[in-house]
């Protein structure tokens, strides 16, 4: 990925770049860049990114320790995520960190995202940056969870856990707590 995205069109271009499954779950990103301010569509790629981060422990937990579906979409979307929180959990779910390299790149993105969420000034440079920086953190998760489980969070995830038994709801929920789940 270019170090630097210098307009509208190369931040196009990264996109057109990703794989499909990376461009199928981002799919407005074009039309907003088109249509809309920067921040409007950096707003959209941090809503889908949280949305894939959530979808990534979900999967983590029903698929590799056979959680009950149920209490571990309660346990997701109910939990208070921070971003330390997020890393915490993925390790804890999935037993290794974040690509080093797309924790870097999602860092940037981050602090730009701060500033333009939060009323301070982000240049129409940042902001695209900051983009293209969401697009490569998520073909690296995508890599990195489908080399070591068959999981792509950016992208469908239809079957993924299998016909696998899954935990009772009373060990799934152990379980869970165990893993820094805030679950009742």
């Amino acid at each position: 990925m270019p170090d630097r995205i210098k307009t509208k069109k190369g931040l196009l271009n990264v996109y057109n770049a990703c794989s499909s499954g990376v461009q199928r779950y981002f799919e407005h990103l074009p039309k907003l860049l088109d249509e809309f301010p920067l921040d409007v569509a950096l707003a959209y790629a941090f809503a889908r990114l949280e949305l894939a981060q959530n979808m990534a422990l979900y999967c983590g937990v029903v698929k590799l320790h056979r959680a009950n579906a149920e209490l571990a979409s309660r346990a997701v979307s109910t939990h208070h995520m921070t971003r330390e929180g997020f890393v915490g959990l993925y390790e804890a779910v999935f037993d290794f960190g974040l690509p080093k390299a797309a924790a870097q790149a999602l860092k940037t993105a981050e602090d730009t995202r701060d500033a333009a969420m939060h009323g301070k000034s982000a240049t129409d440079d940042r902001l695209r940056n900051a983009i293209a920086r969401v697009l490569e953190y998520a073909e690296a998760i995508n890599a990195q969870l489908s080399k070591e489980h068959g999981l792509r969070p950016f992208g469908h995830l239809r079957g993924f856990a299998g016909r696998a038994k899954k935990l009772e709801k009373k060990t799934t929920r152990f379980m869970l707590k165990g893993m820094g789940f805030n679950i009742a």
